[in-house]
């Protein structure tokens, strides 16, 4: 079992759960303000990290129990689940109705299938928040997994963990995951950045385009104990690794989950990027589709 989680749903609905396999939205990762202005009109949004708004609280999509339907019973079972967000729930516009479809495809993969459209124009940013240990969810940190990022720039965060605006090369700093490293090679590193979260909560570029459709690979993890290995493909513009920094609870069959003991690669659009004009747009017009993929495969 290689995703950190509770035994019970009584330990995803609490609300001491962090995001544990959750689906986040409407809008994955932080938003300042908390506010955003679309269309002439200003929306406020609730404060629950410092002065950002995290994940979408506080009627999160994790918070929610989704309808469901089995797809295929097949070779590669599929299950898609359905949900309906009022308008202004959580303070965004608009009725929204989403769908994300789990495949467990015949290549030992997750294929995760994002689908959403709404009736005003809105933000629309889903993401899966899984804490991944490829050792076994019980074994303690991650900082010897192996990492490899395919991503040639970052976006650095202030104080606040939001982005500045730059889009930073990784050459020479300790976010260059582009050769194959382990996690807590550089975790330690005399860097602002990295000081700011307590390890890596960062938004890695991997496209600059505003609208993506085929999967590309971006990342793998591998566990050298186990020879595991973990490949992330999506078709989103950008992927947040987190490193668990303040996980502290107790998980699945009373294990401990302290900090760096999981580690999460949410793909995304990138943080904040409401209030940056070049940052791939998170907006979609009424009757617009949100539709993206990811991929997590086993080996």
């Amino acid at each position: 079992d290689v995703v950190l989680g509770y035994d019970t749903l009584d330990g995803y609905e609490s609300p001491d759960n962090p995001f544990h396999g959750s689906t986040v939205g409407r809008n994955a990762n932080r938003i300042g303000g908390p506010s955003f202005d679309l269309n002439g009109k200003h929306y406020e949004l609730f404060a629950n990290d410092g002065t950002n708004n995290l994940h979408s609280l506080p009627d999160t999509f994790q918070a929610k129990v989704w309808g469901y339907e089995i797809v295929s019973d097949g070779d590669e079972p599929a299950v898609r689940f359905s949900h309906h967000s009022p308008d202004g729930e959580s303070g965004y516009p608009g009725n929204l109705d989403c769908s994300v479809t789990y495949t467990l495809t015949a290549a030992q993969g997750v294929d995760i299938a994002y689908d959403a459209v709404a009736d005003q124009d809105t933000i629309i940013n889903l993401t899966n928040h899984s804490y991944f240990n490829i050792t076994g969810h019980n074994s303690g940190t991650v900082l010897a997994h192996e990492l490899q990022l395919m991503a040639d720039a970052y976006t650095p965060v202030n104080e606040k963990l939001l982005p500045d605006g730059r889009l930073q090369d990784v050459t020479g700093t300790a976010f260059d995951f582009r050769i194959t490293k382990p996690v807590g090679q550089d975790i330690q590193a005399d860097d602002q950045q990295l000081r700011h979260g307590q390890g890596y909560d960062h938004n890695f570029v991997l496209a600059a385009d505003q609208r993506v459709t085929d999967l590309r690979t971006c990342a793998v993890v591998r566990d050298p104990a186990s020879g595991r290995a973990m490949t992330v493909q999506t078709t989103s513009p950008g992927v947040q690794l987190y490193t668990g920094n303040y996980l502290d609870g107790i998980g699945k069959g009373g294990s401990v989950y302290s900090a760096h003991c999981g580690l999460c690669l949410e793909t995304q659009f990138f943080p904040d990027s409401i209030h940056q004009p070049h940052f791939p747009s998170p907006v979609y017009q009424a009757g617009e589709r949100f539709v993206h993929r990811t991929v997590y495969q086993f080996s």
